[in-house]
């Protein structure tokens, strides 16, 4: 039965120390930032409270997609640099002997082939327990227009958007004009056009002007296949962390506050450039209803584990409208996520603690049989 490991295996290795695989890096423009956030894991696993539980063993995936273990992994984590040379290994797909090794994987790994399904989907016929969602949850949670879908289905309040693939995009002549027009009828300006299945808002752009609309756009399709252009709404940027499995629970909520234009990469990942406030000071009725919305669509993608809700609070109107969800968020000891959770009352190592059990607590439960 695929993703059921028995129990007493696991049992006998909490008898003395967990073995955990710190899986991190990866393919994406997200690299670095994993290597930040696994950094920050590594070392909440080696606090007092944790270091007689588990142990560490890192894998650390180069951008070309090789595995690798033992000296090299550990070398990134304690540096926080990338590999500027790869190193070859006979196959692509030849893993470390230490894969074996592994009793729950923690894959801290951001964008495409780390939270889109992919590497869960491996995971999961490895047969043994992982941290986070499962194939459908990460995918859905990836997919900006999929995503946008389960909330509607949900009932969750959204802005306006426009969906488009590549191939409208890039077709002939006469059709682009017109896509450009749809747009501009529906939505209006500012708007947003964003890659689908990019995440830290690469691809992502603020358009003014059919000559902004027509660039972002095919600057949009260079990223993906698929496209969603979203209406701007003037609005506070909240977000809620939620942690759990089929009873998740949701913490206070914070705020964004920054300068630039909107909340782009550089703005997420330049330190000063943005403002975490926590708690967010809003009245206690909209606080408890984004609570309410998180949790709601947490269940909506069917995630587990961990996931950041972000929303939009249009104050003027009193308007809570959900934006994203992200099922495998900055995980830095300054991230938004762990940040939440602490003011909430659950300290960075104890999260990452908690959220190796939901692994175990979700992987004992039983596949339906065919």
């Amino acid at each position: 039965m695929i993703g059921y490991l028995p129990m007493r295996s696991v049992e006998v290795r909490q008898m003395s120390k967990l073995r955990v695989g710190l899986l991190f890096g990866g393919r994406s423009g997200e690299h670095e930032v994993s290597i930040s956030s696994a950094r920050a894991i590594a070392l909440a696993l080696s606090a007092e409270e944790n270091a007689n539980k588990y142990e560490i063993l890192p894998f650390y995936i180069q951008k070309d997609g090789r595995w690798l273990a033992g000296d090299v992994p550990q070398q990134v984590l304690t540096s926080g640099v990338a590999l500027t040379s790869q190193t070859a290994i006979p196959k692509l797909w030849e893993f470390p002997a230490q894969t074996q090794e592994v009793d729950v994987w923690f894959p801290i790994l951001h964008g495409p082939n780390g939270e889109d399904g992919t590497i869960q989907g491996l995971l999961s016929l490895m047969q043994v327990p992982f941290v986070g969602s499962g194939v459908l949850g990460s995918a859905m949670g990836m997919d900006k227009i999929a995503m946008k879908m389960a909330f509607a289905q949900a009932g969750l309040a959204q802005v306006k958007y426009v969906t488009l693939n590549r191939s409208q995009i890039w077709s002939n002549p006469c059709i682009f004009p017109k896509l450009c027009d749809q747009i501009e009828a529906t939505l209006g300006y500012p708007c947003f056009v964003k890659p689908a299945n990019l995440g830290s808002s690469v691809g992502i752009a603020k358009v003014r002007s059919r000559q902004e609309l027509e660039a972002a756009l095919d600057n949009a399709a260079s990223y993906d296949r698929r496209i969603i252009v979203e209406a701007g709404v003037v609005a506070r940027e909240v977000e809620c962390a939620v942690l759990g499995n089929d009873q998740p629970q949701a913490s206070v909520v914070g705020e964004i506050t920054f300068e630039s234009d909107f909340y782009d990469y550089e703005t997420k990942y330049t330190q000063g450039q943005a403002d975490l406030l926590i708690p967010a000071q809003l009245p206690d009725s909209v606080m408890r209803q984004i609570q309410d919305m998180a949790l709601q669509a947490f269940t909506a993608v069917d995630a587990a584990g961990l996931a950041r809700v972000d929303f939009f609070y249009v104050e003027a109107t009193g308007e809570i409208l959900i934006n994203e969800i992200n099922t495998f968020p900055g995980f830095t000891a300054t991230s938004m996520y762990p940040q939440l959770w602490a003011k909430s009352g659950i300290p960075f190592p104890e999260l990452v603690h908690r959220l190796i059990q939901l692994a175990l607590e979700r992987h004992s439960t039983p596949e339906p049989r065919e």
